[in-house]
């Protein structure tokens, strides 16, 4: 591991130098949200943060959130069926209950669900597809962001009203029936902007019966006073899908006959969100901001749990309405600093029912469980920028977090059916505790430092701590005789120092890190939930951009990372954590030969990973290359033609082997996809 430090470190103090030669102007900055709630450009901040363009994101044309997120170094999203995903920042791909809980994913700056009730696919609620741009935060977040934002933050960024009347209409089809219309129109009248941005998805499924239907949709409109300035947004959507479950078979997906395989045409997954939120900022004298924005979050999904013995109806919901407030103050042209306080009250429910019985008296037919959560989270954070010397910056934060837990069980308590009988084995395998409160405090913390090291390069150092409280399903949706979890919140510490350089053709980042993460919650043999585990992750993190000619553009991000158990209580100490490749890497070359013609040539590379924590089962990895041609035809028509899986490998978009068997979501083979739009 630690040649493959020198070799990438070497490289970019390489670049650095030659380039520094040239005496190259800087290049204009990208600018962020997502550290401190408001607009500051990359240079300021010394976090790892990446920006994944609207320009991209339109190039790319994702149908799946992973194919876009592919862009950001040590990110791994694992594709499931349909828009199904797990997650990995800096980690093995986490599963479980309450595994979602290490990240912090957002629209805007609102987290997509209410902490303490994740959901581990809940990337699909957002209108990826229609954004500004994705900012992605690797390793532990900022004051602003407190419970979940513990391995990284994801924030999808909504697109401003334009100040002049614009229109967009695209049509696209693929291979099995795939069909997508996405539509735009924004304006700005005076002092008052709106846009509106919809589109609607159709595909039958690569699998046999499991294809889905999707809709997503933003209404945003901003208003610029005198005095404050307001922006608000209604967001929506609603996904009905069939699911497709994992194919079974040591190197399954490399049969041909057995690709298209659905152990599982029962399986469905329906779900409907909807957002709103409304900004109001307001400068102030001496340079002080005041920013406060109220919002309201509604969702509802039920899914057939195919994965499990008589596979179980699953029924949640959430209600949620909070605020965040952040006020900014710069106190001389060194030192700028804000604080603010964030509240939200959810309430929250899940059922779980089975209608078939099974071959096992521990899956009781009926009603498994049915409760309700009331919850209340608080928090009051600090944090700012400080100008030590001319070369040298310090960006800071806190943040005190509470949470607190009023669960009701609807049901029988206990370890019984439903009408209270006990199960022929003796135990039922599903568990409700009596009602009860639960509250969990905590604090963040983050300190970055920058140092100009010339012109052009930065050395960049961070620390940071973060945590997690036990989510509500871990805490109540119980198994086998455990009736009281009594969790504590998991934390993570975290050690960060890398390079990066910026000139007009040429910009890099570099970093090494380190993380250990503390009372890991996980389920112990006899199927309860306990904290206990711990996770050693480090790995180095690269990322190049260089405009080699006006006409040609080569990007490259990739990451070497060794992800482990830190003890004993899960598997031995020093195992790798299943799902987690040492390698991620991705290169695109993007060549205009014309202002109307755009081709671009991308490989991505996944390395090889073991299935299961004892390490006895391997994944080979796989390489992808995709390309795409977008022809611009006068000033209003486009069109753009997307190749993925251009060699036709066989892969495995997530492998794992478990219950004596390999088990594979299939990768879809060679696939074409035509896109034709108008701008009006």
């Amino acid at each position: 591991m630690m040649k493959q430090h020198a070799i990438l470190l070497a490289v970019s103090l390489t670049a650095s130098l030659t380039l520094a030669a040239g005496d190259q102007p800087q290049a204009p900055e990208t600018v962020s949200v997502t550290a401190d709630r408001i607009e500051k450009q990359l240079h300021e901040q010394s976090l790892a943060i990446s920006v994944i363009s609207q320009e991209d994101i339109e190039s790319i044309g994702h149908t799946h959130i992973s194919q876009v997120l592919s862009q950001v170094p040590g990110v791994s999203i694992s594709r499931g069926n349909g828009q199904e995903n797990l997650t990995a920042i800096r980690s093995g791909v986490l599963t479980g209950a309450g595994s979602c809980g290490a990240f912090y994913f957002a629209e805007d700056g609102i987290p997509l669900r209410g902490p303490g009730f994740c959901n581990v696919n809940e990337l699909f609620d957002v209108n990826a597809e229609q954004a500004a741009r994705i900012e992605v935060i690797r390793g532990p977040g900022t004051a602003v962001h407190g419970s979940n934002a513990l391995n990284g933050v994801i924030n999808v960024i909504s697109r401003a009203p334009s100040s002049e009347p614009e229109s967009r209409l695209s049509f696209e089809a693929g291979p099995d029936k795939y069909q997508r219309v996405k539509a735009s129109y924004s304006d700005t009248i005076g002092k008052h902007g709106y846009r509106i941005s919809v589109q609607g998805n159709h595909d039958d499924g690569f699998k046999d019966e499991a294809g889905y239907d999707q809709q997503k949709m933003n209404v945003r409109y901003d208003y610029q006073g005198d005095t404050w300035s307001i922006q608000s947004m209604l967001a929506a959507s609603n996904l009905d899908q069939e699911t497709a479950g994992y194919v079974l078979g040591e190197d399954a997906y490399k049969d041909s006959d057995r690709k298209r395989e659905n152990p599982n045409p029962e399986a469905f997954r329906n779900n409907t969100s909807v957002r709103y939120y409304s900004r109001f900022e307001r400068e102030g004298e001496r340079d002080s901001r005041f920013v406060v924005t109220p919002y309201l979050r509604y969702t509802e999904m039920e899914f057939l749990q195919h994965f499990l013995p008589g596979t179980p109806l699953e029924e949640n919901g959430e209600r949620s309405a909070g605020v965040q407030s952040a006020f900014y103050q710069n106190y001389s042209d060194n030192v700028t600093l804000y604080n603010g306080f964030d509240m939200e009250v959810s309430k929250a429910y899940l059922k779980q029912s089975q209608a078939q019985a099974t071959l096992f008296g521990r899956f009781p037919t009926g009603q498994q469980y049915d409760y309700e959560v009331d919850a209340l989270y608080a928090a009051w954070f600090i944090g700012g920028d400080w100008q030590a010397t001319s070369s040298t910056k310090v960006n800071f934060g806190g943040r005190y977090d509470i949470q607190f837990y009023d669960y009701n069980n609807l049901m029988i308590d206990g370890n019984t059916a439903a009408d209270g009988t006990a199960c022929p084995a003796g135990s039922c395998r599903y568990a409700r505790p009596v009602d009860d409160k639960e509250r969990f405090r905590n604090s963040s913390f983050n300190l970055g430092l920058i140092q100009n090291l010339s012109e052009h390069t930065d050395f960049i150092a961070n620390a940071g701590h973060g945590f997690r409280a036990p989510q509500a399903s871990e805490l109540y949706r119980l198994q086998e005789q455990q009736l009281n979890a009594n969790l504590d919140e998991e934390s993570l510490n975290s050690i960060e120092i890398g390079l990066r350089g910026n000139w007009n053709a040429f910009q890099y980042r570099v970093s090494t890190y380190w993380m250990h993460k503390s009372d890991v919650i996980i389920q112990d043999s006899n199927r309860r939930n306990i904290n206990g585990g711990k996770t050693v992750d480090r790995g180095i993190e690269a990322n190049f951009n260089w405009q080699i000619t006006p006409s040609l553009m080569w990007q490259l991000q990739a990451s070497y990372s060794k992800h482990q158990y830190g003890n004993d209580a899960l598997t031995a100490e020093g195992n790798e954590i299943d799902t987690a490749p040492r390698q991620l890497a991705g290169t695109l070359l993007r060549w205009s030969p014309f202002a109307s013609t755009q081709v671009e040539f991308e490989i991505q590379h996944q390395g090889e990973y073991f299935l299961e924590e004892n390490n006895l089962y391997r994944y080979p990895g796989h390489t992808l290359s995709n390309i795409r041609w977008r022809q611009q035809y006068g000033e209003q028509l486009y069109s753009v033609l997307r190749i993925n899986n251009l060699g036709d490998i066989d892969y495995a978009e997530r492998a794992d082997y478990a219950f004596g068997n390999y088990r594979y979501f299939i990768g879809e083979p060679r696939a074409a996809y035509l896109e034709l739009g108008i701008n009006f």
